[in-house]
């Protein structure tokens, strides 16, 4: 059989596979692709013969099979907007290297299964893949994240009291509603009560409506037109956690209640109705009562997801707690960055005079904040914010009591002395030298406005 006839014979093969196939020459030349691949792409085969084949493919690895004389079969890869499709999907792939009796390169082919069926099959696998994703990046989270009560920090009378509701809680699949200030580690308390409960073999999903446009947050509750699963149908089995929910429009209000009430709700794509068991714990800085007063929230869905209240307290009344907090902030710190810093005295009894407009989190970023600046193994008073340094409570005690002029200047002659030993590592020569006084009579102020050098620095200064 001459070389022209064989060519005619393939030319009838690839006219009658549904499979797209590529031929490219030893240097990566596109010179034969047949109509199913063409259409594939949505250019035109004139368009294409006679390219680099990197050019027409940008993820093809064709060239780097041909200097390897290499071969890959049943290879899933996802495929996209390089090759023109309208949507992500995974597809099957066979590529290889082609040789002559002698073993050398001649060229190389592609096999793309477009099929139909295939197709059907490869969006099935698409959705699966996506999920099983969602999933392993699920577990991995949770596995380093995961939050229970025992690890909860904190055992003020306040906090104690809390944490006994949210044991309780756990015990049900009743929907929990928390509420209290920005700050107060509502997402981390919701994750507590859902590693305590028997949902915890199924992941705890996410979502805050203060993040998203109406149009997006209602797409990841309840799923995308592309098939792509919302955020209600990945927690089925488990927990979905609604943060913010006070920021929620009104006609996604009233979707969630529907999925709610009904216990199923048709996906984006209209393709089926799926049944939901999910177990709500909801989150709202804002007077959710008063937005229903305002029209601004639907009462009947307040009261679906408010079966249970937990108000969380805000730091300011959790005084005992904050030292444990800022150790723990401190000791992520210092494992993650191999240092041994601890928190001053003098910085434990400011950090609990301090009225903590931000709660818990700010209380992570004043730690944080106060880490880089410091110079020394000690957290000083020098190194905090000065919106800490003259907190709330300072400037309202001394507005609340009456003082004469002589009492203020020493109060402020002693906040000098304090702010200069500490800046000079409570070194008493260089805090005198700083200060343009003798170091006899510095000491005669150290014993005067009572200030506790410690064992320690009292020997260092001797």
């Amino acid at each position: 059989m001459e070389d022209r006839d064989c060519k005619y014979i393939l030319d009838e093969i690839l006219k009658m596979t549904d499979d797209g196939f590529l031929i490219v020459d030893k240097n990566g030349i596109i010179i034969e692709m047949n109509e199913q691949y063409c259409r594939f792409i949505k250019k035109a085969k004139e368009e294409i013969i006679g390219k680099p084949v990197e050019e027409i493919l940008k993820t093809t690895n064709l060239k780097k099979l041909i200097e390897i004389k290499g071969r890959e079969q049943g290879q899933i890869i996802k495929i996209g907007e390089d090759t023109g499709f309208s949507q992500d999907m995974l597809t099957i792939v066979n590529r290889g290297a082609a040789c002559d009796e002698n073993g050398n390169v001649i060229g190389a082919v592609a096999q793309v299964k477009f099929r139909i069926q295939t197709v059907e099959s490869a969006e099935k696998l698409t959705e699966k893949y996506n999920e099983l994703e969602f999933y392993k990046n699920e577990y991995f989270r949770i596995q380093n994240e995961r939050k229970y009560f025992e690890q909860a920090i904190g055992n003020s009378d306040e906090f104690e009291a809390v944490k006994r509701q949210g044991l309780k809680a756990a015990k049900t699949s009743f929907p929990i509603f928390l509420t209290g200030e920005t700050g107060t580690g509502k997402e981390t308390f919701a994750s507590a009560i859902h590693n305590a409960s028997a949902r915890n073999d199924k992941p705890m999903v996410s979502v805050n409506c203060a993040t998203m446009s109406p149009e997006m947050l209602e797409a990841e509750l309840f799923g995308y037109i592309d098939g792509r699963k919302g955020k209600m149908e990945l927690a089925d089995g488990g927990t979905l956690f609604i943060d913010e929910i006070g920021d929620m429009p009104l006609n996604v209000q009233a979707k969630l209640l529907n999925v709610l009430q009904n216990g199923e709700m048709e996906r984006a794509d209209r393709s089926k109705t799926v049944k939901i068991d999910v177990r709500t714990i909801t989150a709202a800085r804002e007077n959710i009562e008063e937005m229903i007063k305002n029209g601004e929230f639907r009462e009947d869905l307040y009261y679906r997801l408010n079966v249970i209240n937990i108000e969380m307290p805000p730091l300011r009344n959790r005084k005992s707690d904050i030292p444990l907090l800022a150790k723990h902030f401190l000791d992520n710190l210092n494992n993650e960055y191999k240092t041994r810093i601890v928190l001053s005295k003098e910085v434990l009894d400011c950090l609990r005079n301090y009225s903590w407009p931000g709660n818990i989190r700010e209380l992570d970023n004043v730690i944080k904040s106060a880490y880089a600046v410091c110079d020394s193994f000690r957290i000083k008073i020098v190194d905090l914010p000065h919106k800490i340094k003259m907190s709330e409570n300072d400037k309202n005690a001394l507005a609340g009591n009456r003082k004469n002029l002589k009492e203020y200047v020493n109060e402020y002659e002693k906040s000098i002395i304090m702010e200069e030993l500490c800046k000079n590592g409570w070194n008493c020569r260089e805090t005198a030298n700083e200060l343009g006084i003798h170091k006899s009579l510095l000491y005669k102020k150290i014993e005067k406005y009572n200030i506790d050098l410690g064992k320690e620095r009292y020997e260092s200064n001797k």
